[in-house]
């Protein structure tokens, strides 16, 4: 009977494709909850607030705009004190972590902490994007669904991408950007068919969704523009793209920065955010495109904007901006602001290269769109995801094409200046290339020092060869011995190997010593070096073992590293790992029934 029920059950990929569409179409809903939460606090506290407070109508009132956005930092307290660590700063690099090198277990609070803190940050008119937390949203939901169904870890990566391509896809209109987002940027482009198949049927659905509520209108209205000479405008937009490139190394590393000396800034936690909202809103009295997520001013420079000097000041102070928000504690992402940037470096390029060619060049608006794709790719290094989203926005394919040019010329300028996306600079200062993958990772988490065998025998190089063979018969598993000199530091190594050609003439044991013999030459680490850059020296020199010392400058022995102590502290890493990852994903599915 079981048998024959079962025929009529989906099978794994049939359940998996059902599982993406019941992910796309949350991820719908909760666009929709998003954006309203948003458009909620903005009309209650910036919009309310300039009419309260008399703003609009100039002089010193405008000195009380940066209390718009304080109001906003000033709800976040509670939050942030409720949910610790949950709440403050950009968060897509820790969502980053979580889904590739850990379990992929997101709780279902962390949901309802992304719309609110967002919507308070962005509403109230601090400088940020929704479209990170927008994805980290719908990776929650394709996380709590795969948690329900138990499934693997593999697949509740696949899940949470499809979320992700949801939330973008929904967020922008674009199913093809939102699937191209989830491969390049959450999967890190290593995906399988079977999982590219739930990326697509979660960014139609959710596509379905927010159109279904908000009608086919697309993110930004970008008009009508063509390549007016190819011959011209093609190498025009390769220089852009050189300068985009370099723009995109310059913002991902002042971002950085801000957020280092917000770090360091001696202020209570919960007031840094408070703090930084005041430079926004100081900003915003001189500058007010650069509050909120910058969308009605990328509006205007895709029409055209012509004032060339005020684009070329935004680029500046909207990445300032963006950088205090989050580097201050402010919830939020950096997609939009990376948009704007694009858009108004573009917009005042085309500026001036219109104005010099005005007969062989398209408008300024033609640039700024082209900027968005390109800018978002240098920042992102996910090419095809800005390729996609400029394509989907303008259905332009004369516009595609410079878009292609500099969408790829930039993301390869930013990554040969820079190495790092706006998404992996902590991963590297921690010495963890994300793209390498889990295994590699681990690997490079653990430390020399924690796996190394201390209890190890060291001689000095003034004995001689019978009192080393005499250590050789004792230690019976140990076939290398630091070699040390009067002072206690390590000189060398001395092996079996070094002992062979005199083993048979007791005169030269007694008249040679150890110093004479001993390799002195030799690799050493010290307890600060990760396993997987011991891994690489143990198979490019062919040995297995290495000598562990305190520093380079002062080789105090303190023991040697085995191959085996190295695959021991892996195994038990990852056991350990799979033990808190069983126990969360239990102590998630108890909390939930």
């Amino acid at each position: 009977m079981l048998t024959k029920v079962k025929r009529f059950l989906p099978g794994e990929r049939a359940r998996m494709i059902l599982i993406a569409a019941c992910i796309g179409v949350m991820s719908g809903v909760a666009i929709i909850v998003f954006r309203e939460s948003v458009s909620l606090v903005h009309e209650v506290i910036f919009v309310w607030g300039h009419e309260a407070l008399g703003i609009k109508e100039g002089g010193w009132r405008l000195l009380l705009l940066p209390l718009l956005p304080m109001a906003g930092a000033v709800l976040l307290i509670p939050l942030s004190l409720a949910f610790p660590g949950r709440v403050n700063g950009y968060g897509f690099t820790a969502f980053l972590r979580r889904v590739n090198l850990e379990n992929g277990v997101i709780r279902a609070r962390n949901i309802f902490i992304k719309i609110i803190a967002t919507a308070l940050t962005i509403g109230s008119g601090n400088s940020a994007g929704v479209e990170g937390p927008i994805a980290q949203i719908g990776g929650a939901l394709g996380s709590q669904l795969g948690q329900r169904f138990r499934v693997s870890g593999k697949r509740m990566k696949v899940y949470i991408a499809a979320g992700c391509a949801g939330g973008i896809a929904g967020i922008f209109n674009a199913p093809l950007a939102g699937m191209f987002f989830a491969a390049e940027i959450v999967l890190l482009g290593t995906y399988e068919i079977s999982s590219f198949s739930a990326l697509v049927i979660s960014s139609a659905l959710s596509t379905v969704v927010s159109r279904a509520y908000y009608g086919e209108v697309p993110a930004f209205p970008i008009p009508d523009y063509t390549i007016v000479n190819a011959f011209v405008e093609i190498p025009l937009y390769t220089l852009m793209a050189v300068i985009i490139g370099a723009t995109a190394v310059l913002h991902i590393r002042f971002f950085y920065l801000i957020r280092d000396r917000f770090r360091r800034l001696r202020l209570h936690e919960q007031i840094k955010p408070v703090f930084g909202a005041l430079l926004v809103g100081c900003i915003g009295i001189f500058f007010p495109q650069v509050m909120g997520n910058g969308y009605d001013y990328i509006a205007k420079a895709l029409a055209g904007d012509t004032l060339i000097w005020r684009m070329m000041m935004l680029v500046f102070l909207k990445s300032l901006a963006t950088a205090i928000t989050l580097g201050s504690g402010g919830a939020g992402g950096v997609f939009a602001p990376a948009l704007f940037i694009g858009a108004v470096l573009g917009g005042a390029y085309g500026g001036i290269v219109h104005h010099f060619f005005p007969e062989v060049t398209a408008s300024a608006g033609a640039y700024a769109t082209v900027g968005i794709g390109a800018f978002l790719a240098a920042t992102t290094h996910a090419p095809l995801t800005a390729i996609f989203l400029l394509f989907e926005m303008t259905g332009n394919y004369m516009i595609i094409i410079p878009v292609m040019v500099t969408a790829v010329l930039g993301t390869v300028t930013s990554s040969w200046l820079y190495g790092d996306s706006m998404d992996t600079v902590d991963f590297t200062r921690e010495g963890i290339d994300i793209h390498e993958g889990r295994e590699v990772a681990i690997l490079k988490s653990i430390r020399v020092g924690k796996a190394i065998t201390e209890d190890v025998d060291f001689i000095s190089e003034n004995a001689n060869i019978n009192h080393l063979l005499e250590l050789f018969r004792i230690a019976r598993n140990n076939f290398y011995f630091p070699v040390v000199n009067s002072k206690g530091t390590m000189v060398g190594v001395v092996s079996m190997q070094d002992v062979k050609t005199i083993l048979h003439s007791e005169e030269e044991r007694v008249c040679h010593l150890v110093g004479a013999i001993c390799a002195r030459d030799v690799i050493m680490l010290t307890p600060d070096t990760n396993c997987y850059e011991a891994m690489q020296l143990f198979d490019i020199k062919g040995i297995d073992e290495i000598p562990v010392v305190e520093s380079m400058e002062e080789p105090w022995v303190l023991g040697m590293l085995k191959r085996q102590d190295v695959i021991a502290a892996y195994n038990h890493e990852m056991l350990k790992r799979g033990i808190n990852e069983r126990a969360e994903s239990i102590r998630m599915i108890c909390s939930a029934s």
